[in-house]
Formats: C-alpha cells, structure tokens, sequence
C-alpha cells in the first residue's frame, strides 16, 4: 500500500509584535539577511509542482488545502513555473538581502510569467532587472 500523505510546512509570521517592530528581526542569524520573497515563492512553486508531478497531490486544489491557502493563491505562485527556466535559475539564485524590501517584486514577475514566449519574457525580465540596476 502506497502512502500518499504530504507535509508541507509553513512559516507565520507573529502577529503579536510589539508596535514599531517591522519583522526583520526574525531574519537568519547569518549577517546576509533573508533571502528575497520571489526567490522564496519561485521555490515554493517549483517543490508544488513537484509535489504534483510525483502524483502525491492531484491538483493545485489539493496543494492549496493542504498548504492552508486559497486557491486564488495557490495560483498566483504556480505562475511562476510558466517563466522560462534561464529567468527561474536567476531568482532562485538572487542572494540574501539585509535590505527591508528586494526590488524585484514577486507581482511584477508573475506580470513577465504572463506573456506566452520565452522569449518576450526573457525581454522584459532584462527590462525589469535594468531599471533596477541589477545587470
């Protein structure tokens, strides 16, 4: 008999924070900072597309139940498996940041994992990272 069962793990963020504390001092104990929220999220939906392609969850409806999400959500981070694999490669390796806020937000990438070809992705992702200067 085949076990099927599946655990994903969440990390919450407290909503108990004294005012005045942003969250930050939850970051690693290392000095490099966190690693950016769209490196984090790129992952995420690679190891849900994963999770479905070994057949351990049938669908995005079931990574959402398990994983404590809508599925409004769920499907916002599997878009980011449609960006072509040269752009996937360079957010996953985006180094840590002490920085509050990575100039790369994950609803901009989502906008460039919306166009159909590659290549007009990969266009407009060398577009996004020169207007941030990370060329």
């Amino acid at each position: 008999m085949q076990n099927n069962a599946v655990e994903i793990q969440f990390r919450l963020h407290a909503t108990d924070r004294p005012p005045g504390k942003t969250g930050l001092s939850d970051a690693p104990p290392s000095g490099n900072g966190r690693l950016p929220r769209v490196t984090q999220v790129m992952a995420l939906a690679i190891q849900f597309q994963d999770i479905i392609q070994r057949g351990e969850a049938r669908d995005y409806a079931d990574l959402a139940r398990l994983g404590c999400l809508t599925r409004e959500r769920m499907s916002q981070v599997m878009e980011l498996v449609w960006l072509a694999p040269d752009i996937q490669q360079e957010i996953l390796e985006f180094p840590p940041s002490g920085a509050p806020r990575f100039p790369i937000s994950e609803v901009a990438v989502r906008r460039i994992a919306s166009a159909l070809s590659w290549e007009d992705q990969r266009r407009e992702w060398n577009r996004l990272r020169a207007n941030h200067n990370l060329t």
